[in-house]
């Protein structure tokens, strides 16, 4: 079962989405929604739904006070990692609540984005079992197609344990990216790469550490006019690094965190 909730760490980047960009000069507001179909929901390198489809969307607000946007936003998928693992009796859904700040450092190309995000997941835990509910403190930094962020747990992580029971909080994730959009007569077209880095807090023995790394590589295209304007198509390979396999399997043989192709359609209004 501890395997199992500590496979959960492992949110494809697309599942979250970015904070919202800062409003136009009319007004300081700015709402948007988006809803999206995937064929796998990877988390941090790890099927959240035991290789089977997601459907995800959200909500974002923004509010820009002069050259810092104060943002806040939910967003929520289907997931079975926890009643697969029968950690939960009934558990179906995640849903993340977060917010923060975000900016520019004066007129550079350098950016910062500094929150705090909770995920949720309802349900009924079965006996003995830890809530999957977790708090991360997060921080990053930017400069044009390149980015990277730090998240920090503040309790246990995704219900956790190490080998002699303590807690996983200060359980850390790194995640590094370069995306690059195209203008011109690609405009639309997307391109990125992500490395992560996943350090488990605690102790374990050998050959059972769930700490890992994943990465990740794909293209997408935005839809710029007709009916479907806003309507993002795209593709990825996803696979993890210097991970104990075991770690990752179900009980019935299945690796959660395997190398694999999602292919997803998004929309946001």
């Amino acid at each position: 079962m501890k395997k199992l909730l500590l496979a959960s760490a492992a949110a494809s980047l697309l599942a979250l989405p970015a904070a919202p960009a800062l409003a136009q000069a009319s007004s300081p507001h700015s709402w948007s929604a988006n809803v999206g179909l995937f064929s796998n929901y990877l988390f941090r390198g790890v099927s959240q739904t035991n290789g089977d489809p997601a459907v995800q969307g959200g909500f974002d607000y923004g509010y820009a006070a002069g050259p810092v946007n104060i943002y806040a936003g939910t967003w929520a998928s289907n997931a079975s990692w926890l009643s697969d693992s029968r950690a939960y009796t009934s558990s179906s859904l995640e849903w993340d609540f977060y917010g923060g700040v975000n900016g520019k450092f004066g007129k550079s190309d350098f950016g910062y984005d500094v929150g705090l995000i909770y995920y949720y997941y309802p349900g009924t835990k079965a006996a003995g079992t830890v809530s999957a509910n977790t708090t991360e403190l997060y921080g990053a930094l930017s400069w044009q197609w390149l980015s990277a962020k730090y998240s920090y747990s503040l309790s246990d992580y995704f219900g956790g344990r190490d080998a002699s029971g303590a807690k996983t909080d200060g359980t850390w994730y790194l995640d590094l990216k370069a995306k690059y959009d195209f203008e011109g007569a690609a405009k639309g077209v997307s391109i990125w790469g992500h490395y992560g880095i996943t350090e488990v807090a605690g102790t374990y023995a050998a050959g059972r550490d769930p700490s890992y790394n994943d990465w990740n590589i794909g293209a997408s295209y935005t839809v710029q006019s007709s009916v479907f304007k806003d309507t993002e198509l795209g593709a990825y390979y996803s696979d993890t690094a210097n991970i104990n396999r075991a770690v990752y399997t179900t009980a019935s043989g299945k690796d959660l965190a395997k190398g694999t192709f999602v292919v997803y359609v998004k929309k946001t209004f």
